[in-house]
């Protein structure tokens, strides 16, 4: 485990501001240190001689009040450090989150992502408060301290100089045997997460097979896991504490009895040898304060490496993508030249090739204001496969509704993950003549799935998730349309959308993809499953909204397993023993 992970310094502009402050903080530490001990050895030597020592006292009384100064300043900055580093690491993380696409994230455990966000991260607050301005003292207070030894008893500075790399060797030997224990206990506590979460997601299934006793037994043997972690951790801890005492001790008590025995001898002054005593202490203290701080920092430090690992293969080069039939998705600059920007909201360009061979172009889309109607871009699937399944080939133009029809397990919903990123596929896919694989679903996408996905909150707040300033009139036009007109849109939703029933909730969700749809009209309408949980007459008034947006130029791709979706096709797309 690395004291300081130079990943730290790129990703966190707070960690690069918070070490200037606290080597400034160390400095003043350091030269506090110093005059202390010098300004008590001169009032203790001028007490035995008769000398005046009211000035003394009262610049030690002066610079006592400022090292306590200094140390709250040290805590203060490091809290304060701890505070924006993790909130610049947790924007960072979602945005890596954000770049890496459904596909990563359908790999990894969403909890245990949590749990870094959260708790790891909040773990910053000793790492940054105790441990590092210790690590900085270490480095700027500790050398100094050694030196201004050397200069006036070089026998203690060298005594010093010996037994100092003692105390760090042996945290790096105790460290490396604790290191596998840390990782074992925040394993633990993610894998403690992961299971709780899924515990209460499935706790109505559970209860309804009678389960939930034997899941509950098993969060608790987890939990007893995680506290055998800790546990074997707080023995690293104390072991390695004890260590650096007592090589401290050790140390400092060679330094003491040499200048015990010298100052018999008559061989240096009392001056000299009280100055060197009282200096010898401050030259360890730094260092054993890492140490024993090291252990209490270690989970946000764990943490800190699980978010690096996310935010390094969010920026690792993307993997090439291939498009044998379309160009790319272009913007050309005032030099002419074109180049590929997803994210810009300037005027974008395409091109496509017509039955000649060569290219027309496709009208231009402005992606603040889009134009609607026939002039919205094209989805073009050639030879899609995802993993073993058969190859899918279609465009799905404007103006029309695409079905793709199949038994289950023919790869309906697998395909939809695939185009909207949240699975790997072969062949290509092409929006507007820009590789799926290069653009954020949310550019190009208004989708729903077979699963709600609901939050807690008002059913307002469901239809216009993401939307930073909603619309009231296109809400309740989404809901109409989504045939879910009778639902308050104030009403009051609990923990995954609960409060409704499956019906409704499946509705909300179509209303959310109609109303993201609306904000941008050129987006392709995606939808899985729309009408499983709906009743006839509600699939009759869903399908009859559809066919609407789709004959006001909307692009509609469904899936769907009822038949009467073929009513309102333009396109039928069989997959399996229906093909």
């Amino acid at each position: 485990m690395k004291p300081v992970d130079p990943r730290l310094l790129r990703y966190a502009g707070a960690a690069r501001g918070f070490f200037v402050l606290a080597a400034i903080i160390g400095v003043l530490q350091t030269a506090v240190v110093i005059a202390f001990a010098w300004f008590l050895t001169d009032a203790v030597t001028g007490g035995l001689t008769g000398r005046p020592v009211v000035a003394s006292l009262v610049l030690l009384l002066g610079l006592a009040l400022l090292r306590g100064a200094l140390i709250a300043a040290s805590d203060a900055a490091g809290t304060a450090a701890a505070t924006r580093t993790g909130m610049q690491l947790r924007s960072a993380l979602i945005r890596a989150v954000g770049r890496l696409g459904p596909a990563w994230l359908a790999g990894r455990n969403q909890a245990s992502l949590a749990v870094t966000a959260g708790h790891g991260l909040e773990a910053l607050d000793i790492y940054f408060s105790r441990y590092l301005p210790q690590l900085v003292l270490t480095v700027i207070a500790t050398p100094v301290i050694v030196l201004v030894m050397w200069w006036e008893d070089w026998p203690s500075g060298l005594t010093a100089t010996i037994t100092l790399p003692l105390i760090p060797l042996f945290l790096i030997l105790i460290g490396i045997a604790t290191r596998a224990v840390q990782r074992r206990q925040w394993k633990t506590l993610q894998h403690l997460a992961v299971r709780f979460a899924d515990t209460v997601q499935g706790l109505s299934t559970l209860r309804l097979f009678g389960r939930e006793r034997r899941a509950a037994t098993q969060i608790e043997a987890t939990a007893d896991q995680y506290r055998r972690e800790t546990m074997k951790v707080l023995r690293f801890s104390f072991l390695s504490g004890f260590a650096m005492e007592l090589l401290a001790s050790l140390a400092v008590a060679l330094i003491a009895v040499a200048v015990g025995f010298r100052l018999l001898a008559g061989e240096m002054s009392l001056e000299v040898g009280l100055f060197v005593l009282l200096l010898a202490p401050e030259a360890f203290l730094p260092i054993r304060q890492v140490g024993v701080q090291f252990h209490a920092a270690a989970e946000g430090v764990a943490a800190t490496e699980d978010v690096f690992e996310v935010m390094d293969a969010a920026s690792a080069p993307p993997p090439s993508v291939h498009n044998s039939s379309w160009i790319e998705l272009n913007r050309v600059d005032s030099a002419g030249s074109a180049r590929f920007e997803p994210d810009s909201e300037e005027l974008w360009t395409a091109a496509r090739p017509n039955n000649s061979g060569a290219f027309s172009p496709i009208p231009v889309i402005s992606a603040p204001e889009p134009r609607f109607g026939t002039e919205s871009p094209e989805l073009c699937v050639a030879d899609l496969r995802v993993r073993d399944l058969p190859p899918v080939s279609f465009d799905a133009k404007p103006g029309t509704i695409t079905l793709i029809e199949g038994p289950s397990g023919s790869g309906k919903s697998s395909l939809l993950a695939a185009l909207r990123g949240a699975a790997a596929f072969e062949g290509t896919a092409t929006f507007a003549g820009a590789d799926v694989r290069g653009l954020a679903p949310s550019e190009w996408l208004a989708w729903a799935g077979q699963a709600p996905g609901l939050m807690q909150g008002m059913i307002a707040s469901n239809v216009a998730l993401g939307d930073p300033d909603p619309d009231a009139d296109g809400i309740r036009n989404a809901l109409d349309d989504a045939c879910a007109g009778d639902l308050d849109p104030a009403q009051e939703l609990g923990v995954q959308g609960s409060g409704l029933s499956g019906g409704q909730a499946q509705r909300v969700a179509v209303a959310r993809a109609l109303y993201r749809h609306a904000a941008d009209l050129t987006r392709v309408l995606m939808l899985d499953e729309p009408s499983s949980a709906l009743d006839a007459d509600t699939e009759s008034r869903l399908w009859a909204a559809l066919r609407a947006r789709a004959d006001a130029g909307a692009t509609i791709l469904l899936v769907s397993h009822r038949r009467t979706a073929r009513e309102i096709a333009d396109h039928v797309i069989a997959l399996g023993e229906y093909a």
